[in-house]
């Protein structure tokens, strides 16, 4: 028997069994769904990640204190004392590398004006922080130099605080809000940047000279960490050295000693995170490729007793002149034709699926056409795999006994 032949009894006999034809798809259909689903979550994770790092630039570096253990228990980077002004200053001064550099402390507390508060964390930099971290004001302007030095009760402010605190529309620049019963005077807002790739707004956002919030706000004199930009992306190694000699010479550290900062690159941070997107989705994919398993499992089950309902018309063929190989290449023909069928139907679920998660809780999805290729083959793999007990068991049916069967 020719090939268009056996595929043409294969869809008959399917045709004649829907509903089980249907049933038997199911797992196949929930196992491609999820596949596609998770891989294109996955893939959007690392897209979304690399277009933040590249956004917020690729050259950035952080400074924090840090190697200060306690109990085993390492304690936050607000409440080590370890990063001073000088520290920041010699950097600033010593390095070649770097294009920028900004000392950071932060607070957080209640923001209030007129009626309206929201709980929000306010951040003290200086007016190379915007360089660094790729922000832009868009009305109004940022802080200065003079206002670091008298430690002036200013600030700028993201889009989300504008939104939220301001809710009849007026211009926020030139009003005064309170943070924490201190008034800071809005001289700025910034240019809206969204949400980042791990769901944070970064709209929501308060910018004030550092010196203010460290005399004003916590009472210190210490810093709780320092951002810098390397001139290039090249040269961000470099600058690192050069960083790690300066705060180890500062801090009096022997050469046995220990770092008592850390320092962390946006290529390094972006090579953890996309290590752990990768590893997430890989797991996450394992775990709905089961449901790919438990689909093979049920085409083998039913097509065993496919094959022992129609025994007698497979005795029928045979005993007028099909041959096992075309017995057995018709019965692996309806399990490829169930499991590619419940894949492409799993496909579009799937595709459908992400771009709901898209549309409803905005996360970023990316579908990309290798899912969809390996969908395919593995869904033509199981249709083989698993249908070819039964197809064997069929093609080596005996004629005379299989007619007689009941």
């Amino acid at each position: 028997m020719n090939g268009t032949n056996l595929f043409k009894i294969a869809l008959r006999a399917l045709a004649n069994n829907k509903m089980r034809g249907f049933l038997t798809m199911l797992g196949i259909i929930i196992g491609v769904a999820s596949v596609i689903t998770m891989l294109a979550i996955g893939q959007g994770s690392k897209k979304s990640i690399q277009s933040q790092i590249s956004e917020m630039g690729s050259n950035m570096i952080m400074i924090q204190p840090g190697g200060d253990m306690r109990g085993g228990v390492r304690q936050s980077a607000s409440s080590m004392e370890t990063l001073k002004l000088t520290d920041f200053e010699n950097i600033v001064n010593e390095t070649r590398y770097l294009s920028a550099v900004s000392p950071t402390v932060n607070s957080s507390g209640q923001l209030i004006f007129g009626a309206n508060n929201k709980p929000t964390t306010v951040y003290g930099v200086n007016e190379a922080y915007l360089d660094i971290r790729r922000y832009e004001v868009e009305d109004g302007d940022m802080f200065t130099s003079q206002d670091i030095a008298t430690a002036a009760k200013v600030c700028v402010v993201g889009k989300t605080v504008v939104d939220e605190l301001f809710t009849n529309g007026e211009n926020p620049v030139g009003k005064v809000i309170r943070f924490n019963k201190i008034p800071l005077r809005i001289v700025g807002v910034l240019k809206s940047k969204g949400y980042n790739s791990m769901g944070m707004d970064q709209d929501d956002l308060i910018l004030a000279p550092y010196t203010t919030i460290q005399k004003r706000v916590l009472a210190i004199t210490h810093i709780q960490g320092i951002n810098a930009s390397a001139i290039k992306e090249e040269y961000t190694d470099q600058a690192i050295d050069e960083i790690t000699e300066i705060l180890r010479r500062n801090h009096k550290l022997r050469e046995t000693d220990e770092d008592d900062f850390t320092i962390r690159s946006m290529e390094e941070m972006s090579k953890m995170m996309t290590t752990t997107t990768d590893l997430m989705t890989v797991l996450l994919a394992a775990v709905a490729g089961i449901s790919l398993l438990v689909g093979g499992i049920g085409i083998m089950n039913i097509m065993y007793v496919s094959v022992t309902e129609r025994t007698r018309e497979i005795g029928l063929r045979m005993s007028i002149g099909a041959k096992g190989r075309d017995i057995l290449a018709q019965f692996l023909i309806e399990s490829i034709l169930i499991s590619v069928t419940g894949g492409l139907i799993g496909v579009l679920f799937g595709v459908g699926a992400a771009f709901m998660v898209n549309l409803l809780v905005h996360y970023p999805v990316s579908i990309q056409a290798w899912t969809i290729f390996l969908s395919f083959a593995v869904c033509t793999f199981t249709g083989v795999f698993f249908g070819w007990y039964p197809a064997q068991k069929a093609a080596q049916l005996d004629p005379i006994e299989a007619i007689r069967y009941e």
